[in-house]
């Protein structure tokens, strides 16, 4: 018997498109062959175009679950917006969601593991690619944790192109935490004050307006100098710490201000997930496409 490796499933779920365990599967039918794996899976019905995996799915959706002290957001992704909306994708993405809440799992690779009704979540978004005819993609996810004597606030935009999750410690003031949330989702801050910058982000911007103001400030002391550079610091600090940005509906008080304001509390964390963030987006080519399926 072939020995098959872990790389080899990788990359023929990356040819194919097929589930975790259908891979190996055929990879063990054939002896480790990865060209035959391939027609093996096509011919099982489990890879009916091959080409699906080397696809961008970028568009989709994010969804968030809340049930008492937990909650869990994802994205699922799809090729086009289209997709996204359609009720079996919708469907798909409440149950992945609702399975991933309740168990809680540890990475990707557990989640895809996971069974809603006998089958798992990576067979089930496999047969979804097949089915839609678009790649179907579970990105990422994060389950978030609260105690009693804290509050959670969520918030989606636009049926889900971002969402949200915050929470705030010592507060049961819903409204004020969806309005966090919803801050959160317009400004995208990177932490939660500006104790929380790594280390290195903070030296490499700080290398960097050194720099710029030495350039622009030729011939002026060094104090004047240290003194451009720690307003610029600050300023960057700002704009990266949820407290300390301006809060979106009242830009005369910050968010801790908001917060402070409107039922107290300290936030602790947050999660915010933006549909294909990081992601090469897909440039539509109609034309390509159908010559393609006619075999032009």
């Amino acid at each position: 018997m072939a020995n098959i490796t872990a790389s080899m499933v990788k990359e023929l779920r990356e040819k194919t498109g097929a589930g975790i365990m259908d891979a190996r599967n055929a990879l063990v039918e054939v002896e480790g062959d990865m060209d035959k794996a391939v027609d093996y899976l096509r011919e099982q019905g489990l890879a009916s175009a091959a080409k699906k995996a080397n696809r961008i799915a970028a568009e989709g959706v994010v969804s968030i679950k809340v049930d008492g002290n937990s909650a869990a957001i994802i994205e699922v992704n799809a090729e086009t917006d289209f997709v996204a909306k359609n009720d079996q994708f919708q469907t798909l993405v409440a149950e992945i969601n609702d399975a991933v809440l309740v168990n809680k799992p540890a990475d990707l690779e557990a989640a895809l593991a996971l069974e809603i009704d006998g089958e798992t979540i990576d067979a089930k978004i496999t047969e979804a690619t097949r089915v839609i005819g678009e790649r179907i993609s579970f990105r990422r996810f994060e389950v978030i944790e609260k105690t009693d004597a804290d509050v959670f606030g969520q918030y989606l935009h636009a049926g889900g192109s971002i969402g949200a999750v915050v929470v705030i410690e010592g507060s049961d003031n819903e409204e004020t935490a969806n309005g966090v949330a919803m801050h959160i989702t317009a400004m995208a801050p990177q932490y939660v004050s500006r104790e929380d910058v790594p280390a290195d982000v903070y030296a490499a911007e700080e290398a960097v307006q050194k720099e710029i103001a030495a350039n622009e400030g030729k011939g002026r002391p060094e104090h004047i100098l240290e003194k451009m550079v720690t307003g610029r610091m600050n300023q960057f600090l700002g704009r990266l710490s949820l407290t300390e940005q301006p809060f979106v509906r009242d830009e005369d008080m910050n968010v801790a201000k908001f917060v402070e304001q409107n039922g107290g509390g300290t936030i602790k964390e947050f999660v915010r997930y933006q549909v294909g963030e990081g992601m090469e987006r897909r440039e539509e080519d109609f034309a390509a496409e159908v010559a393609e399926q006619m075999g032009q």
